[in-house]
């Protein structure tokens, strides 16, 4: 049974990545993750893509935490090697509370399929009510990370947003 989770829960995705937001290349992995949220419960999801620069990439997150009330972001992109790759940076800048489990419970999982999820630097933290998750930029990564983070995601933001009170079973 899925539970409409945007009932409750805003979410937003944000791509990162100079050659989408020039019209370069078409966005693969924001329209997967769209739709695996939709799998999940989320109808209104709000989507944005950003150039790979530091400082749009986290007002942007800013705004979507503070202002939009948005309660879950997934980023998608902008977590390697490539110098132009900053979206771990902006996140951090802007959290306030890590949470480190998500993104090496992402990690673990993805070298099932891969030895290059070592070089992932993705993060994961809190902002007041918000949650947010980087992601890779491959929309086959993202299917994967998805199905590691989909049977907590409810639950996190209950405890997040304070609609449950503990972790026990």
């Amino acid at each position: 049974m899925v539970i409409n989770m945007n009932e409750i829960y805003k979410c937003a995705v944000i791509t990162a990545s100079d050659s989408t937001a020039a019209g370069i290349r078409v966005d693969a992995s924001g329209p997967a993750l769209i739709s695996l949220l939709q799998s999940e419960g989320f109808s209104d999801i709000h989507y944005e893509v950003s150039a790979d620069e530091f400082d749009q990439l986290k007002k942007l997150m800013q705004n979507l935490c503070d202002d939009q009330k948005v309660n879950l972001i997934l980023t998608t992109g902008g977590t390697g090697f490539s110098p132009r790759d900053i979206t771990p940076e902006a996140t951090e800048a802007i959290i306030e509370k890590k949470a480190p489990g998500i993104a090496e419970a992402i990690r673990a999982y993805s070298m099932k399929f891969t030895s290059r999820a070592m070089l992932s630097r993705a993060t994961a933290g809190i902002r007041g009510q918000c949650l947010i998750i980087n992601m890779p930029g491959s929309p086959k990564a993202v299917q994967e990370c998805f199905e590691i983070i989909r049977p907590i995601l409810a639950h996190a933001l209950d405890i997040l947003c304070q609609n449950a009170s503990n972790c026990a079973r």
